[in-house]
């Protein structure tokens, strides 16, 4: 046994042998290293350029200074490739990424849209990803209307005044081979809302909501019905993979007819009082 262990110290090949292991486990532990702080140490410009090309370049985060891990940008709307409009938050939004063993959790915070911190999670998977929004008692934040100006035709003719605010009970949204399945509930309050096309200084307030439960979640229901104002809408519609199909109608409350008349034109396709919206 001692003759054995001493012959295998002795042999110079299994010597050189378990030099070469051990200078390949450096060279793996130095290359992990190696892309663990890049990564580590990316920085934020690098999630600016992702957020960009996977919204078809119509969310940039302009201006991205810090880490992937924890930066901050200014959010801008922009009508994606060759579009000449965008429009820009006020203020900067601040992130922070963290691993959970499923994904990532984001925390966000912008002093002029969000109610305190938003935390979503970010569940990658082979075919797609599952985003995670909790329920809140409270509005997840407000944003002003004019915002969406940046997306280009129509909005930019619109040129929405007033606030939108976002709501949500729990909602999963994901993306699966191209599809888009949501589960749960997201409500939109347009409040206060106006338009450049009318002399009207406010058109009226309304409630978008988008619903589907665990049954039904490859198709999710899509309400929408006015709280108040001069201008009434409403209209039902599905959101089934990446398709929406959207039917509804607009008219003037009594006695305003001759000022909405040059928005209802442009919203709709006009049937007498009504103007009738079609998407899909």
């Amino acid at each position: 046994m001692k003759r054995a262990l001493a012959g295998g110290a002795g042999d110079p090949r299994a010597w050189q042998r378990a030099q070469n292991a051990a200078r390949r486990w450096a060279m793996w532990g130095a290359a992990i290293g190696l892309v663990f702080g890049a990564v580590l140490s990316a920085p934020a410009s690098w999630l600016a350029s992702m957020v960009h090309k996977a919204s078809g370049e119509r969310l940039l985060l302009a201006d991205a200074r810090g880490r992937v891990w924890g930066g901050s940008a200014v959010l801008v709307l922009a009508g994606g490739p060759g579009s000449h409009d965008a429009q820009a938050l006020p203020g900067r939004l601040h992130w922070r990424i963290r691993p959970i063993w499923r994904g990532l959790r984001i925390t966000a915070e912008q002093a002029c849209c969000l109610n305190g911190k938003l935390r979503v999670e970010l569940l990658p998977s082979w075919s797609g990803f599952t985003l995670v929004l909790p329920a809140r008692d409270t509005a997840i934040g407000q944003w002003p209307a004019r915002w969406v100006a940046g997306l280009g035709t129509p909005w930019n003719t619109l040129q929405l005044g007033g606030m939108v605010e976002l709501t949500s009970s729990g909602a999963r949204l994901e993306q699966v081979a191209g599809r888009t399945r949501v589960e749960g509930a997201l409500g939109l309050r347009l409040i206060g809302m106006s338009s450049r096309l009318s002399p009207l200084d406010t058109l009226g307030s309304y409630r978008l909501a988008l619903r589907s439960d665990a049954g039904t979640g490859d198709t999710a229901t899509l309400t929408l019905d006015t709280i108040d104002g001069a201008l009434r809408l409403s209209g039902t519609g599905q959101w089934a993979g990446a398709r929406l199909r959207f039917r509804g109608q607009a008219q003037a409350a009594e006695g305003q007819e001759a000022a909405l008349a040059n928005l209802l034109n442009i919203i709709g396709r006009r049937q007498g009082a009504l103007s009738v919206i079609s998407i899909g």
